[in-house]
């Protein structure tokens, strides 16, 4: 890439490319060279807010340095494929691809190509997660337990619930306990609208996961269960607890006998901060120095095998993923 402004596209501007298209436009050192939408009109509205230009997903990619893909997943594998062979950088929206295969072609022509490929698990870069990286190496996990709920959602919704929220979690479990998934157990309720799975990892950890649609609070939390400690993270709040010291005693109160845990609570200083802006300046910064990307097609195909496994088990189908 040579010494000026790295030029970025979104190809694809509805719930979340929209996001990509504003962020590109606030970064410092990229200029939002345009969009391309099957919607015209909706393109039309986000080039104008963000000072970019419409042009047809071609043109748009034979402009660029650098292209966010946040189409429908079923149009992941076209576009990428088209960017990649035109030595686009590309970041593809979770997850990823429809099927393993595909994947495995869309990162071995990228390393043919010599461009990066990232995948766009956002959640990797919520400053609370970020701080497990600093925390987890230290103890001696347990158990982890993950929650990931809320209603219905008003976008394309055609990936199931495990394909469209578990697979955050799964790739959050697998890059910050670096082991791998020996054993899956799941069920799904309401069309499998809400779902629970049980992992078991190599090094004897134990996850659970629940992911829902269909649930009247939004709830984004992980827990780990260490000899050490537990730590709670909310992924809405950015923020971290480690409880640590558990007492267990019996006290007299008023002539009658009662019974307290005393822990302390350790609350990790963390940097706020929009973990979409975050992801999009480690992709700038990946595509204009030629370093590895935070999240790599190796890692989105390993959190995929897993989710599609977990599918597998709770809805007894193949995922309702589509080619």
């Amino acid at each position: 890439m040579s010494n000026e402004q790295p030029k970025a596209g979104v190809v694809g501007v509805g719930s979340m490319g929209q996001h990509h298209a504003r962020v590109y436009n606030e970064v410092p050192g990229v200029e939002l060279a345009g969009v391309a939408d099957a919607d015209e009109d909706r393109a039309a509205d986000v080039a104008v807010k963000y000072g970019a230009d419409v042009a047809s997903q071609t043109t748009l990619l034979d402009r660029c340095d650098l292209v966010s893909v946040a189409v429908p997943t079923r149009y992941h594998y076209g576009v990428a494929t088209e960017a990649i062979d035109r030595g686009v950088n590309v970041l593809v929206e979770k997850p990823f691809v429809s099927d393993l295969t595909r994947g495995q072609e869309l990162t071995q022509m990228a390393r043919d190509q010599g461009v990066a490929l990232q995948v766009g698990y956002v959640e990797r870069f919520n400053p609370a997660v970020r701080a497990l990286a600093d925390i987890v190496p230290d103890l001696d996990v347990i158990a982890v337990d993950v929650q990931r709920l809320g209603p219905p959602v008003d976008r394309d919704s055609r990936d199931g619930v495990v394909l469209d929220l578990m697979i955050h979690d799964i790739d959050i479990v697998l890059s910050a306990l670096g082991s791998q998934v020996t054993n899956v157990s799941a069920m799904g309720a309401r069309d499998s609208d809400h779902v629970t799975a049980q992992l078991k990892l190599a090094n004897g950890v134990v996850v659970d996961l629940t992911a829902s649609r269909v649930t009247q609070e939004k709830v984004r939390r992980l827990a780990i269960t260490a000899e050490e400690c537990r730590v709670n993270v909310d992924y809405e709040s950015q923020s971290v607890q480690i409880h640590r010291h558990s007492v267990p005693e019996y006290y007299e109160s008023g002539g009658d006998l009662r019974y307290r845990h005393e822990s302390i609570i350790e609350r990790p200083t963390i940097e706020n901060g929009e973990p979409l802006r975050a992801e999009l300046e480690a992709f700038v910064e990946a595509a204009t120095t030629g370093s590895r990307p935070p999240v790599t097609g190796e890692d989105a195909l390993a959190a995929l095998d897993v989710a599609r496994r977990i599918d597998d088990h709770a809805t007894g189908e193949p995922p309702t993923i589509e080619n």
